[in-house]
């Protein structure tokens, strides 16, 4: 079959591997893809927003199967358009996908179905969300309701730093019309832990665990990004953990859109604070997650295309995914400056040594080739992921990898996984 994969960051790489891996895919099209892309099939230059534009590729093409990676097309409709059309899709209608472009109904919608959460007041006015934080004597969550890329979320640890975020977002504006709504949360303590399951409307099938580290800064410190890295399985995701959030966040979230007319098939991602009273959401996000899918299926060992295609046709009952029990390890090599201003345009090296590492993978991100050399064009520039028998192995190997590969002004966290070590 053909596969039209949408997107060009490490996301998209990760998958275009296991895409290319199936013995069913004869042609893989990604548009617009980036260099590491470029090796596995052919990256045509259509935006990933571009939804008229897709279509038309897909028409031309033939494409049998198209896969989304990247949120903003979902939520825009691209599977609605596609559907129309009689185009095979993978991913969620833009009414199910609102879950991850509207937080302020994805928190309505997680109170209605009675799915553990951080108590939070929305608001559409600076005056009156200004007025609500300074009532307030405790650290508090701002976010801004709409899509920000991953960086919408400002973390304060008292009312004061609270009222100045609430003015960058919606009056500076920092984050354009996403910040049109922000919810004010209470703050939560604990470990993270990001929980993707496959969907096909009515069976849930939970993928191996992750966990992902937001913060640009080690130690979890300064203002949130896409995500500097990530490792599989966790273990604070134990069976006892992962029944509960199973039962008390996926199932009533998925029952709760059947019942509003908005059936969820695609990837359903969960993240959520292990918080002392049990598991509570941050947030739900309607696409694979961008590290934890360059941790994770590394690790699958079963045909992806086959497990996409179950949901599709309403089957996923019928399958069973296998996985390798190493643990991976993803280091994310950023820009100088992210997330905020960065130069792009900067030559890598390096990438043939790093990758000949065993069990070593670089996922290209942000990535672009220009004649013959690869460069920098995006903030999170390379995903470099390896497997071990233990997470320090895994660790070590994808450091030392990292250390071969050369840009200027390249910047990573230095202690991803460190905790699970």
């Amino acid at each position: 079959m053909k596969v039209l994969l949408v997107g060009g960051g490490g996301r998209e790489h990760a998958l275009a591997v296991k895409v290319a891996a199936s013995a069913r895919v004869s042609a893989l099209i990604c548009a617009p893809g980036n260099a590491g892309t470029a090796l596995l099939g052919e990256n045509v230059p259509v935006a990933a927003e571009d939804i008229n534009g897709l279509l038309a590729l897909a028409r031309e093409r033939q494409v049998d199967l198209t896969i989304v990676g990247p949120e903003a097309p979902l939520c825009a409709g691209i599977v609605d358009r596609f559907e129309q059309a009689g185009l095979r899709i993978f991913g969620p209608t833009a009414a199910a996908a609102r879950i991850e472009g509207d937080k302020a109904y994805a928190k309505d919608l997680m109170r209605a179905a009675g799915v553990p959460t951080a108590s939070a007041r929305i608001f559409h006015r600076f005056r009156d969300a200004r007025e609500y934080t300074l009532t307030r004597d405790c650290a508090l969550v701002v976010k801004a309701a709409g899509l920000a890329a991953g960086k919408g979320v400002i973390v304060c640890d008292e009312p004061a730093q609270a009222v100045l975020a609430l003015e960058r977002i919606m009056e500076d504006r920092i984050f354009g019309d996403a910040g049109d709504t922000v919810l004010v949360e209470e703050r939560l303590e604990g470990p993270e832990l990001s929980v993707l399951a496959l969907v096909d409307g009515r069976t849930i099938y939970v993928l191996d665990s992750a966990q992902d580290h937001k913060p640009i800064g080690e130690g979890d410190t300064g203002p949130n990004t896409g995500g500097m890295g990530a490792y599989s399985p966790t273990a604070i995701a134990g069976d006892k953990v992962m029944n509960v959030i199973q039962g008390d966040v996926l199932v009533p979230m998925i029952d709760v859109l059947q019942r509003d007319g908005n059936p969820y098939r695609g990837v359903l991602y969960a993240g959520l604070m292990l918080t002392p009273a049990g598991p509570k959401v941050l947030e739900f996000n309607c696409r694979f997650g961008d590290p934890e899918t360059q941790a994770i299926l590394p690790r699958l060992q079963s045909d992806l295309i086959e497990a996409m295609e179950a949901v599709l046709d309403g089957r996923l009952d019928e399958i069973e995914l296998r996985w390798d029990p190493r643990p991976a390890v993803c280091v994310v090599m950023a820009a100088g400056g992210y997330p905020g201003s960065y130069e792009k345009g900067k030559v890598i090296t390096g990438l043939a040594e790093a990758g000949a590492l065993p069990d070593v993978t670089v996922f290209h991100a942000g990535t672009k080739t220009v004649g013959d050399q690869i460069v920098t064009a995006g903030g999170r520039v390379l995903g470099v992921t390896a497997l071990g028998e233990t997470v320090r192995a895994a660790r070590d190997r994808a450091y030392e990898a990292v250390d071969r590969i050369r840009f200027e002004d390249a910047y990573c966290r230095r202690d991803i996984a460190l905790r699970a070590v």
